[in-house]
């Protein structure tokens, strides 16, 4: 139905944030200002937005159900756009609920009011159900001779196309009914668990209590002791919460295993690959592409690294570790301002237009606050309003990249938006194009601007993270999580069994050169996206593998290179990657492809290997 919230950062602690006290120093902080959305919760506007949504969803109901089959094109057309209006007004209301409560999450007034908006936005829509499953029965020929019989109506093919790709596992009406109804209090109620026990943590490091986003940040500290507390007591503190962390795991993953098998899905990951219109041939073809290439990406990276650190073996608390050769620096939020919206126009300068008004106009919250959700993400919000991007500020040079991420994933959402509500969302694995893309030319304005082979070193080492972070350590996530899945439904998985799941992916993709210390194993117990989005990661590889191709497209043949971009950006979820990525010569189904962006980061390491000469 509407689009929910979804972190649009992989949770990494490369990027998290610092004690809110710092914030003071980065210089004005913007907030967000959502009466764009709603003036407050209690403005008359959201009372009549509710109340027009039960009506109307009933309305629909009464005007189609039973007779979808029966429609002409003007017909549908019309159906089709009240369709699209109720997704519009259930969208603007979660939007407001869900951004509010993510400011501050351990507020209990924020938190109800977004529990009430989901109920009453689900019971709302249950008369729609029907839609998709009555659609779905419709013959393929009598179905796309209504759709063909008007220009108007044919421009929502890909909308059809995605909702009868799950014809096959489509269940009875009375039990689509049934788990729509029952959405609220099954994996949504988990999520929210999971976020407010998160969110409550409390570490002490030093004698100083911190948040999950502030002790995180400190796997990033110059000081190793300090380093090497933080990643202690995070081992303590998720080593006392475990059977939390286990049970919402283990409920999680057998819902969606009864899911799956009443819907007669083949593998867990089936879902998630139908949702991002993407094959699974495409998405077996990369994963197996980045685990081939773990010993020339990330064990050799680290093994470089250990050795400018003076290290025989790396310690997990010094993978995030800052160079010794890099000075520690603070970046002030106008100069991050300015260096990622110099890169935007340079690149552009109508990609800088579309992103000012984020600045500008209050679309931005930046300050690390007490209760706020970690990480980062941009929110498209509903068409008719604009995105809404979040970061956790701490004036990291990392930090700036972020902002150049969630800036991108704004300004394809500003450019998707005139697709409308039902064609502009794009597939996870597409939606991190910009973002990657953003990030890329803000490292590259960077790059061609560094001063000393110091500074050209640092900024390269700075990016081949990244990009480890992105691809390697998001692919050995989804390793994770195909095996989490299948074990559990061999039965209930104990704390330990998750443990040894998650250990049997680490070593493999970091490398030889690690000692893992004990109570690493309990790591994957905060990362978001294991809870909120199964099988989500894969995507940041993706996007990742997908821009590097791309980049290397506009750097051999720049020549209408930013038209032919815009064009895609603009497509949002209208287009199949492989019309996409067509007019760039690309073929995301040739593992090729992939193999061409996994060179460019070994192409940078070999790059800070000759620098050792």
């Amino acid at each position: 139905m509407y689009r929910t919230l979804t972190p649009a950062r992989p949770a990494l602690p490369l990027r998290d944030a610092a004690p809110a006290a710092a914030a003071p120093s980065f210089g004005d902080l913007p907030e967000w200002d959502l009466t764009d959305l709603y003036a407050a919760p209690d403005a008359p506007e959201v009372a009549r937005d509710f109340d027009w949504l039960a009506t109307a969803c009933a309305d629909f109901a009464a005007a189609y159900q039973g007779k979808l089959a029966g429609l002409d094109g003007a017909a549908m057309l019309e159906c089709v756009q009240k369709y699209e209006r109720i997704e519009a007004v259930a969208g603007r209301l979660m939007s407001f609920a869900g951004l509010r409560y993510y400011q501050n999450t351990t507020d209990a007034g924020r938190a109800k009011f977004m529990a009430d908006a989901q109920d009453r936005v689900t019971t709302a829509t249950t008369p729609l159900v029907f839609f998709s499953l009555e659609l779905n029965r419709i013959d393929d020929a009598a179905l796309d001779a209504t759709l063909d019989a008007r220009a108007d109506l044919a421009r929502y093919r890909p909308v059809f196309d995605r909702m009868r790709a799950m014809r096959p596992h489509q269940l009875s009406d009375e039990l689509e009914h049934f788990l729509h109804d029952t959405s609220t209090v099954g994996a949504a109620a988990w999520n929210r668990l999971f976020d407010e026990t998160m969110a409550g943590l409390e570490f002490t490091v030093q004698g100083e209590v911190l948040s999950l986003e502030a002790v995180l940040n400190l796997l990033t500290d110059t000081d190793r002791p300090r380093r090497e507390a933080a990643a202690r007591e995070l081992a303590a503190v998720f080593g006392r919460n475990i059977k939390l962390f286990a049970r919402v795991h283990n409920t999680l993953t057998k819902e969606k295993e009864i899911e799956d098998r009443w819907r007669k899905m083949p593998k867990p990951q089936t879902g998630r690959h139908l949702s991002n219109h993407v094959e699974a041939e495409v998405v077996e073809a990369l994963r197996n592409a980045v685990v081939a290439a773990y010993p020339r990406l990330s064990h050799r990276y680290y093994a470089l690294k250990a050795k400018w650190m003076g290290l025989d073996k790396m310690e997990v608390w010094d993978r995030n570790a800052p160079l010794p050769i890099d000075p520690p620096k603070l970046v002030d939020w106008d100069t991050a301002r300015d260096t990622v919206m110099t890169a935007y126009a340079g690149f552009d300068p109508r990609m800088a237009e579309i992103a000012a008004p984020f600045f500008d106009r209050g679309w931005i919250d930046a300050a690390v606050k007490p209760g706020k959700a970690p990480g980062a993400f941009a929110h498209p919000t509903v068409t008719d309003v604009h995105p809404y991007v979040m970061l956790n500020y701490l004036g990291k040079p990392r930090d700036v990249m972020t902002l150049a991420h969630e800036l991108g994933h704004g300004v394809h959402q500003v450019l998707a938006a005139d697709q409308g509500e039902l064609l502009s969302s794009t597939p996870l694995t597409l939606a991190e194009t910009a973002s990657v893309f953003g990030e890329m030319l803000t490292f590259k304005r960077l790059l061609a601007n560094a001063k000393t082979d110091a500074e050209r070193k640092t900024l390269l080492a700075g990016k081949v993270e990244d990009m480890i972070n992105t691809v390697v350590r998001q692919i050995a996530f989804y390793d994770f999580e195909c095996k989490l899945h299948d074990a559990r439904r061999g039965g209930e998985l104990t704390p330990d069994d998750i443990n040894a799941l998650w250990m049997s992916v680490q070593a493999e993709s970091l490398g030889p050169v690690f000692n893992f210390m004990d109570g690493y194993e309990t790591f994957w117990a905060y990362i978001p996206h294991f809870v909120h989005s199964p099988f989500y990661v894969y995507a940041y590889a993706f996007g990742d593998g997908l821009v590097n191709a791309l980049y290397a497209v506009f750097e051999e043949q720049p020549e209408g290179f930013q038209e032919k971009y815009f064009e895609m950006l603009r497509a949002g979820g209208s287009k199949h990657h492989s019309e996409l990525l067509a007019p760039f010569g690309l073929d995301a189904s040739d593992p090729a492809f992939w193999d061409k962006g996994l060179s460019m980061i070994a192409g940078m390491i070999d790059e800070l290997e000759a620098m050792e000469g």
